[in-house]
């Protein structure tokens, strides 16, 4: 039988501004990143957040990114595995705090933004979220881009890594993401996102951009639900998933 998480990045609402739409997407995901209040997000926003999840059944994950409010934690920093080795650990634990006084267990730390994708091809940033982890909390799973340097870092670290794979994100021929600058970069049609990622989870592989078949592990699918018709498409996959015999469960029930 086939397993999936779906994942969603939620709390990224702060101050009094108010992003996403939180308590909808909690009806059709399995795991929700929560943003730590670097990239986003604010303590009233974590303490709501996590207490969403454990009201829908959602299992709860840390959502470090840089220390860079404006740029949404998607601008590049310059910053030495040390340091991130640091904000990583102090987000982790800004966010058990929230776990804990709520008695919900923190499933697994996904990296937000830049840092994702510089640590998914940059050995020593990876190195440092993945000691991060394992310092703080060895039970913790990494989840990080599926092939990347993250899952090697993971492993290497004596951590759990759950693969992750996008829905509407083209896909380059060596497996990482085709940046937002290119063309091609989003898939907006619905039905084909859905078929790539159908194939994704029961064959283990994707079309690059290029041409090439690229194989992958789908441990768990990122998927958004920050406007209307974002929402609708998180409806129709994971309707289309079940239908295609695929149990949608949190990361700790697949590795």
């Amino acid at each position: 039988m086939y397993k999936v998480d779906l994942n969603s990045d939620l709390g990224e609402s702060f101050g009094t501004y108010k992003l996403g739409m939180d308590a909808e997407i909690l009806a059709f995901v399995s795991s929700a990143n929560v943003a730590c209040a670097y990239h986003a997000g604010d303590p009233l926003v974590m303490e709501e957040t996590v207490g969403r999840a454990a009201r829908a059944g959602v299992a709860v994950g840390a959502h470090p990114g840089f220390p860079d409010l404006m740029g949404f934690g998607r601008r590049n920093m310059v910053c030495t595995p040390k340091e991130v080795k640091a904000y990583v650990k102090y987000q982790l634990g800004a966010l058990y705090a929230f776990t804990k006084a709520q008695g919900v267990a923190m499933q697994h730390c996904k990296p937000h933004g830049a840092l994702y994708n510089m640590a998914a091809k940059d050995m020593a940033l990876a190195t440092a979220i993945a000691e991060a982890i394992a310092e703080v909390d060895s039970n913790i799973i990494l989840l990080g881009l599926a092939n990347s340097l993250m899952i090697q870092a993971g492993r290497h670290a004596g951590l759990k890594v759950a693969s992750e794979v996008f829905a509407d994100r083209a896909y380059q021929a060596d497996g990482s993401l085709v940046p937002r600058s290119q063309p091609g970069a989003v898939i907006h049609d619905t039905e084909e996102a859905i078929a790539r990622t159908i194939r994704m989870v029961k064959e283990g592989k994707v079309t690059a951009i290029s041409g090439e078949e690229v194989p992958l592990s789908a441990d768990s699918i990122c998927v958004h639900g920050d406007n209307p018709s974002a929402l609708a498409f998180v409806k129709s996959i994971r309707a289309r998933l079940e239908a295609e015999g695929v149990s949608i469960v949190p990361i700790s029930e697949i590795v």
